[in-house]
């Protein structure tokens, strides 16, 4: 009996001592509560961490609108790139590689209604083989693509006078040529409305035109092109006599008679055998530039009897130049394989 009682309160013992030992903040309170009044009672327990509500994740900023690259400058690519000014008065391109005249191409730009917008333009995109998704799938070989909104350099028809919906038509073989030469890189194209006749009014036009502005979704904002006139306009004279000079020139040489006689084609006996015609301008000066070079380009075309005909195209006037001789198609042959445009007649 006596040894069954001790055992029961030693196994209480026990159990009074697991209790204080496992719950300290019980013990702490009633001895704090026999103590007294309660106050700044510091509670001995584990320490709760609060952990913050996580923070929304920041949205991600909205895309850019992306937009145009800007062409190199002029004055670079004449140092050192390839720079092509297309005239859409004269129909012609001319291509400068270093600063050097490289070679020039008649073009076929855009109709009345689809005119191709001038100003200044990088290559945004080369494709060997492309397909137009505006205008039913039609090939456009060697694009070099200029805007966004489906105005590119490429091969294609050149009837003598505008004809594309916006795009620079090339010869197949002046394209496949052009193509290998630039380097988006180091390529500025410039198209202006002027009517230029040589190499030098091209470069003048094109180191004259203004930046464009960068826009938003591809887009370039052109600004007005400089008039040809005033860049060729010679500096005034002057007309009072020099204080220091003291003999004051009273003569000028006297201007030249009849300058639209001189300006004008000369008339040629009519020629016999097949036509063919290599261009179309908008002037009869511009007509002739254009021969001498390309009769310096290929001299047997001297052998032929040239002509230039007034036309009126869409009501406007140009000038077809032609050549007629014996052979004259296959000489025309010859000059779609060395990349000139011409066509039978």
């Amino acid at each position: 009996m006596v040894k069954g009682a001790f055992t029961i309160v030693c196994t209480l013992a026990v159990l009074c001592a697991a209790f204080v030992l496992f719950n300290p903040t019980r013990v702490l309170l009633q001895e704090t509560a026999s103590a007294g009044p309660m106050q700044d009672v510091v509670f001995v327990s584990d320490p709760v961490v609060q952990q913050a509500p996580p923070s929304p994740t920041p949205r991600p900023p909205p895309p850019k609108k992306s937009q145009a690259g800007m062409p190199p400058p002029v004055a670079q690519v004449l140092q050192s790139g390839t720079l092509i000014v297309i005239s859409k008065a004269s129909q012609q391109m001319y291509v400068f590689k270093d600063g050097a005249l490289w070679d020039t191409s008649p073009v076929s730009t855009g109709k009345p209604g689809k005119e191709t917008p001038t100003g200044m333009f990088p290559i945004l995109q080369k494709r060997v083989f492309h397909r137009s998704n505006i205008y039913s799938n039609a090939p456009m070989p060697h694009m070099q693509r200029l805007t966004w909104g489906g105005i590119a350099i490429h091969a294609g028809k050149l009837p003598g006078y505008p004809a594309s919906h916006g795009c620079i038509r090339l010869p197949p073989a002046f394209a496949k040529a052009l193509f290998a030469e630039t380097d988006p890189a180091s390529t500025t194209v410039i198209v202006t409305d002027n009517p230029l006749a040589s190499e030098g009014q091209a470069k003048r036009l094109a180191v004259a035109m203004p930046m464009p502005s960068p826009g938003e979704r591809g887009h370039l904002l052109q600004r007005p092109e400089p008039k040809l006139a005033e860049l060729d306009a010679p500096a005034p004279m002057p007309t009072a006599t020099s204080p220091a000079s003291p003999v004051a020139a009273t003569t000028s040489a006297p201007p030249p008679t009849n300058l639209l006689a001189q300006t004008q084609p000369q008339p040629r006996p009519v020629a016999k055998g097949q036509t063919i015609q290599l261009a179309a301008k908008s002037s009869a000066s511009e007509a002739e530039a254009y021969w001498s070079r390309i009769s310096a380009r290929f001299p047997e075309l001297e052998r032929y009897e040239k002509a230039i005909i007034p036309a009126v195209v869409y009501s406007k006037q140009y000038y077809r130049l032609r050549v007629t001789g014996p052979g004259a198609r296959d000489m025309c042959t010859s000059l779609k394989r060395s990349g000139a445009d011409c066509f039978p007649v």
